[in-house]
């Protein structure tokens, strides 16, 4: 059964919190990028794209307490869940996707994020309008219309 992810939307005005990934792993066949967007061959040819903040839901924990939990691992933000605003899949796996209140503090990469972060797994935090989306190449790509909307609302 596929670990849920759980995600926090982060918004500033028109802008959302993103993190810009560079990642490069050794074989294709152990890359999650690769097998997400269907690269096949021995190596993997390396991904740009980014992320909202989130990650996996822990044993015992809900979608909920878990966006709140990798919001401030990654970010450092502390904030409160408003509202769910949809869900999803993120490399196949199932994904639920909560708009952020009362958020506190100033964006800083943290956690596992900032150890791992290297030439091969880069991790960069910034805010991005919808129109940067594409460039960012936001992934997954179905979120990209729903958060536009969000933007746009907010």
């Amino acid at each position: 059964m596929a670990i849920p992810r759980a995600v926090a939307v982060v918004v500033d005005g028109s802008r959302a919190l993103v993190i810009k990934r560079y990642l490069r792993r050794e074989r294709s066949d152990v890359c999650a990028m690769c097998k997400g967007v269907g690269v096949e061959g021995p190596t993997c040819p390396g991904h740009r794209y980014a992320i909202l903040p989130g990650g996996h839901v822990e044993d015992g924990e809900t979608a909920e307490t878990a966006a709140v939990r990798e919001l401030e691992e990654e970010t450092t933000l502390q904030a409160r869940i408003e509202r769910l605003l949809w869900t999803g899949r993120h490399n196949g796996r199932p994904a639920s996707y909560f708009l952020m209140a009362d958020v506190v503090g100033t964006p800083v990469l943290s956690g596992p994020e900032a150890e791992a972060h290297g030439p091969e797994n880069s991790f960069e935090l910034m805010w991005a309008a919808a129109e940067e989306f594409e460039a960012l190449n936001l992934y997954p790509v179905d979120i990209r219309g729903e958060l536009a909307r969000v933007l746009q609302d907010e």
